[in-house]
């Protein structure tokens, strides 16, 4: 949300603007008033402000000059001039300094909520652009690998992520893999050789596999590897020739798939399993390939037969989906969901494929989220994704729904801690930078930069966790600091006004006064 400031030496203008405007509707949650160039400044100082209206004719400072400070100082603020003058000169040297329009006195309403809303907008789209310049240095400072990594596992767990997203990220992260066309998915199992190994040795394998498998695969087939969420190495690939008949395509993907098993034999002295599914449209079939490969996976696992993803059970994918439950935080509804679906099914002649098909899908929805946060669900549950090992939870929809629901709430649990963990560090390190440094650069905005936040955002939170916006929090430190200063020191008012931050000792008297009942000078006095 929006917060402007409104200046003129005419408190009436001010005071009418502020009770007519629908401030709300245009997004505005805070409406300043400062009847001087100066006292703007210093609500400048303290507050986040993103709009400023100023009249031109003003005492001591006018608008003009305000304005050209405020470009000085605030370059990201959008500034409206407000004049009785229409001559050419003000609005040439309102041009030069930037100013993002005038508008004429008597005020209209409709004009002004007009010239506002630009601003509005201006602002949405400069904050926008600067998302994309931040995720474009991001990604070009970090590792192309974990990037894949992490765009593969959010495509495989079912995150929706736009045709534009996911061809842009494919394009940054080179990535040779079209969009639209086909493709196939190999998953990729260690054999017991791997099984002996530690962590850190099987990522290493992992790594030295799918490079091997570039190269096996570079004559004939773009791909794409990485490690899998359910603890196996993903392969995708994509026939060089489109055009290339089924049966040559399929043969020289199943040549290429025996000549990485034996390289792996020969160089890495282990031996691999492969499961490949059939063929689908990349990237919209992603994470239903994945299922199958995955259900295949378990099969063979189990000794059954492999399975394939049943596409009846309707409600488990109809929006909103569990991962945007999950993502929103909605755990309640997330839990309804869960339930629904396996309601639903014990209403009908279930099968062993329908339970692996629900399982997959809700685990790959705790996947994601907890990924997502950092988290990886063996931290949160040891015992939490030992469906591998223990059959009893695809027993029956009711030993699914327990096992679900159990993890879900351990999920809320150290999800919802960690929310609060978050947002207790940042409390503190905005309180530690207000004790610290209370000059002239002390205010909401210069905090949220040094936190990495947007102001709103900054103010927003400071404001649900400790009763007090941040603004009245820098007010009342600066009095508390003011008040010390003049009881413990001999300090002239001027020097105490200096060092709190405030340009003007009238100002600095004024809000000692509101908070204590007392100007400085009568308070030594007494």
């Amino acid at each position: 949300m929006i917060e402007i400031l409104l200046v003129d030496d005419e408190t009436y203008v001010t005071e009418s603007l502020a009770r007519t405007i629908p401030w709300e509707q245009m997004d505005i949650h805070k409406v300043y008033q400062a009847s001087s160039a100066a006292d703007a400044l210093l609500i400048l100082e303290e507050q986040s402000v993103d709009i400023v209206v100023t009249d031109i004719r003003m005492p001591v400072m006018d608008g003009l000059k305000l304005i050209e400070t405020i470009g000085q100082r605030w370059p990201h603020i959008r500034c409206i001039l407000l004049t009785g003058h229409s001559d050419f000169d003000y609005a040439k040297k309102a041009i030069q300094l930037q100013a993002f329009d005038y508008i004429l006195k008597p005020v209209n309403d409709d004009e002004f909520i007009g010239c506002v809303s630009n601003a509005i907008e201006s602002l949405k789209d400069e904050w926008s652009e600067s998302d994309k310049y931040h995720q474009l240095l991001y990604s070009r400072k970090s590792d192309f690998t974990v990037l894949r990594a992490n765009l593969l596992n959010e495509l495989l767990l079912g995150r929706r992520l736009s045709s534009k997203t996911i061809k842009d990220k494919l394009n940054q992260y080179e990535i040779p893999l079209k969009m639209e066309e086909e493709a196939v998915m190999m998953l990729i199992l260690h054999g017991k050789h791997f099984a002996a190994m530690d962590h850190h040795s099987v990522s290493l394998m992992e790594f030295a596999v799918g490079n091997i498998a570039e190269e096996v695969f570079t004559d004939d087939f773009h791909v794409w590897h990485s490690k899998a969420p359910h603890d196996c190495l993903v392969l995708i690939a994509q026939a060089k020739d489109q055009f290339i008949q089924e049966r040559v395509r399929k043969e020289k993907l199943q040549e290429n798939v025996r000549e990485l098993q034996k390289h792996v034999g020969n160089y890495l002295k282990g031996d691999i399993s492969v499961i490949i599914t059939n063929w689908f449209q990349f990237p919209d079939e992603l994470p239903s390939a994945y299922r199958s490969g995955l259900s295949s996976m378990f099969g063979n696992m189990f000794g059954d037969e492999a399975v394939v993803p049943v596409k009846s059970i309707e409600s488990l994918y109809k929006p909103p989906t569990l991962i945007h439950l999950l993502e929103s935080k909605q755990w309640e509804a997330a839990r309804q969901k869960i339930n629904d679906v396996l309601s639903d099914m014990e209403q009908t002649a279930y099968s062993r494929e329908h339970l692996y098909e629900v399982l997959l899908s809700v685990t790959n929805a705790f996947m994601y989220i907890a990924h997502k946060q950092g988290h990886f669900i063996h931290e949160i549950d040891h015992a939490g994704m030992d469906f591998l090992m223990d059959r009893s939870i695809i027993r029956s929809p009711d030993s699914l729904r327990n096992w679900a629901l159990s993890m879900l709430d351990k999920l809320k649990t150290e999800l919802s801690a960690n929310d609060e963990h978050t947002r207790s560090y940042i409390i503190k390190q905005v309180q530690e930078i207000v004790s610290n440094d209370l000059g002239h650069e002390t205010s909401v905005k210069t905090i949220a930069d040094r936190v990495y936040l947007h102001p709103v955002y900054l103010s927003k939170i400071y404001k649900a966790a400790t009763g007090e916006s941040l603004g009245d929090y820098i007010i009342r430190i600066r009095m508390e600091r003011a008040l010390y200063l003049l009881k413990n020191t001999n300090k002239k008012i001027y020097e105490i006004t200096s060092e709190l931050g405030y340009q003007n000792p009238q100002y600095f008297s004024k809000m000692f006064k509101k908070h204590y009942g007392l100007t400085p000078n009568e308070f030594r006095d007494n």
